[in-house]
């Protein structure tokens, strides 16, 4: 226990020392793509997303593809976002194990908005013309369990985001890694999400002037550096306490870490509770979950809410369908 102390204290300096000196604030608004940031899975959501070290379930496709490793069933997993503004974010994942030690996951991630009004200067109420704006991400993942300890893996997605007549197409990636340290049940991972190349939208706008415009800045997108840190407390047949804690690193805005932690009851009842620091927009987040016993496979139910300062609640709720290996 005490060198699982020593391990998290230096993680927490370290993480303070990134910390301090917050100059990141500047970089806000520099990325593209901004929907690939928002958390899937509510199980995550309400431990504050201090998830990459944890992963034990398949919103790992989203988190960490290194975690598809760390069980053997396969499954899917079905989770909606309730998003601000009447904006709606589903995500539909699928794990297929083989090898014995490795994994192979698809993930779908679609963003919509109900038709909205097209305005010009000379018409603030309305042309009489309507848009959308929506996104869509489809990834395909591969893990490897190299050894009792060490798991990799990674995803490519192609990513498309459509406003009115403009379109934003390109090709992302996530790497991920994961490392049981052998004392005790202590984990720490390493991640980066969203690797990829600047993109710019395709397509015209006209202006009031009647010019049209078809050339656009390109802008990166939301490359993120994570690394976290995770144990158990307590451990025992009927009762369960999992901490994790994270460092985030955005390329758009300033390093940031969360904390979070996961009360287990007979691996059966859940409840769950997270906090973000250095993050203007949200700061806490709660969650709950059941695991319903069926003969065929593994079922949970999770909720979660995050708490945005100056938004409100966002909502999420999952299901996530285990199915052992015969």
């Amino acid at each position: 226990m005490k060198k699982v102390l020593l391990i998290l204290l230096i993680f927490v300096s370290c993480s303070f020392g990134q910390l301090i000196p917050n100059l990141g604030g500047q970089k806000t608004g520099t990325s593209s793509l901004q929907f690939l940031k928002i958390g899937q899975g509510a199980r995550a959501a309400g431990m504050g997303e201090t998830f990459v070290s944890i992963v034990d379930d398949i919103s790992a496709l989203y988190y960490n593809p290194a975690g598809l490793t760390l069980f053997k069933e396969d499954g899917i997993i079905v989770n909606h976002t309730e998003w601000f503004v009447d904006t709606r974010m589903e995500f539909f994942g699928g794990v297929y194990h083989f090898g014995g030690n490795n994994a192979l996951g698809i993930s779908i991630t679609a963003l919509t908005t109900p038709d909205m009004k097209v305005t010009t200067e000379l018409q603030p109420f309305g042309t009489g013309e309507y848009f959308r704006y929506s996104d869509i991400a489809i990834g395909l993942s591969y893990a490897r369990q190299m050894t009792d300890q060490f798991s990799f893996g990674a995803t490519v997605k192609y990513v498309e985001e459509t406003l009115a007549d403009l379109k934003m197409r390109t090709v992302v990636a996530d790497l991920g890694t994961y490392y049981r340290t052998g004392l005790g049940t202590t984990r720490f991972s390493v991640v980066i999400s969203n690797f990829g190349a600047q993109v710019s939208p395709t397509g015209s706008v006209q202006l009031i002037s009647g010019k049209q415009v078809n050339s656009f800045q390109k802008f990166p997108p939301p490359t993120l550096f994570k690394i976290g840190f995770a144990f158990e407390p307590l451990l025992t047949e009927t009762n369960r306490i999992t901490t994790s804690i994270q460092l985030n690193s955005p390329n758009d805005n300033a390093e940031n870490f969360s904390i979070g932690g996961e009360y287990s009851y007979k691996e059966m009842f859940f409840l769950r509770g997270g906090y973000k620091f250095n993050v203007d927009a949200e700061n806490f987040s709660a969650g709950v979950g059941i695991r319903v016993p069926v003969s065929f496979a593994k079922l949970n139910f999770d909720y979660a809410i995050s708490n945005y300062r100056m938004l409100g609640l966002a909502h999420r709720i999952s299901l996530n369908l285990l199915l052992p290996k015969k």
